[in-house]
């Protein structure tokens, strides 16, 4: 067993477990295709080592491989496609399809930022061929003056959508009450967690188990800026939307583990000597409260120097002339 930064034991890969690429391999996925898979629950995966990725059991990749329609049934529930593909799927035009995309008729699964710093959107073909099954009166018809009136507004429910459903996903792998809450917060930024969590150790410890939407370390520092963007909630109604569902999670990690039981708090021998002696650790006398406290470092020559903490030199000057005068 191995413990991860917040704690947590975490199973040690073993050889019934593979990486994500030679999971790929064997079942004829593309690396990307196979992070989609996991991620939609076709694909089954465990925890990997402490901040590494996950792994795929082989017990899993037997029962892929079992399914009638192995494999092209597989590739094509992961197919993707951006809007041009898309549009055509669909006998649209290209801008009918985007005013589509930015009402939420269909959610987008992925993204990527091409060269032009542009966000390029990627659908399920499956989600789209049920759109034009279900949803054919918006797809051929003139959409509805309410509609038209929020995209005039700006409407777009693009960025929204992937960010509530990759939440989903992150929320589906977590092994743990305080691992979804932490999920739930991934969507929060810094300042919005701050205001959410207020409590300084319960907030470190969701930080900690915080996921990653997406990856940024490889990526240069404007596309970096322009995915972190993508990943944080924006406008009071999903910030608070996301908040409410955290504050959900959080009240049922406390009450399955409370948050001090997981990080054990220092022996009665480490924070107090014996009763009623007021002395801490080797016997040391605690201070009273109000008072200052000694500080004791290193001199030049190795010597002990006190320094208190709270009383500079100038009030040192002004107790000694009160004592004086």
């Amino acid at each position: 067993m191995q413990k991860n930064t917040a704690g947590n034991r975490t199973p040690a890969p073993t050889a019934a477990e593979v990486t994500p690429r030679t999971a790929a391999r064997e079942l004829g996925l593309r690396p990307k295709e196979l992070e989609l898979a996991v991620q939609l629950g076709l694909v089954r995966s465990v925890p990997g080592a402490p901040s590494g990725p996950r792994r795929v059991p082989r017990a899993e990749l037997e029962r892929v491989r079992r399914t009638p329609d192995f494999p092209g049934g597989l590739r094509e529930r992961v197919r993707v496609m951006g809007a041009g593909e898309g549009a055509a799927l669909l006998d649209v035009s290209a801008s009918c399809f985007a005013r589509l995309a930015r009402l939420g008729c269909f959610t987008p699964v992925s993204f990527y930022v091409n060269r032009y710093r542009t966000v390029v959107w990627l659908y399920l073909a499956q989600e789209l061929r049920e759109f034009a099954e279900n949803d054919q009166a918006l797809r051929t018809g003139h959409l509805p003056e309410g509609l038209r009136a929020a995209l005039e507004a700006g409407m777009d429910e693009r960025a929204r959508g992937w960010r509530s459903r990759r939440v989903l996903q992150l929320t589906r792998h977590a092994a743990t009450p305080w691992e979804r809450a932490a999920a739930r917060a991934s969507v929060l930024s810094e300042v919005v967690l701050a205001e959410a969590v207020p409590e300084p150790d319960e907030r470190a410890r969701l930080s900690a188990l915080r996921p990653c939407l997406v990856e940024t370390r490889s990526e240069s520092e404007p596309t970096r800026r322009i995915l972190e963007k993508l990943s944080h909630a924006e406008g009071e109604d999903e910030i608070r939307w996301h908040r409410l569902v955290l504050d959900a999670e959080l009240e049922a990690a406390r009450a399955a583990e409370p948050f001090r039981a997981a990080f054990p708090a220092p022996s009665a021998r480490q924070i107090s000597g014996p009763a009623g002696s007021g002395a801490g650790p080797e016997g040391h006398r605690r201070p009273e409260p109000g008072t200052a406290r000694p500080v004791t470092t290193e001199g030049r020559r190795g010597r002990p120097r006190r320094r208190w903490l709270g009383l500079g030199r100038r009030s040192r000057k002004a107790t000694a002339r009160l004592a004086t005068g």
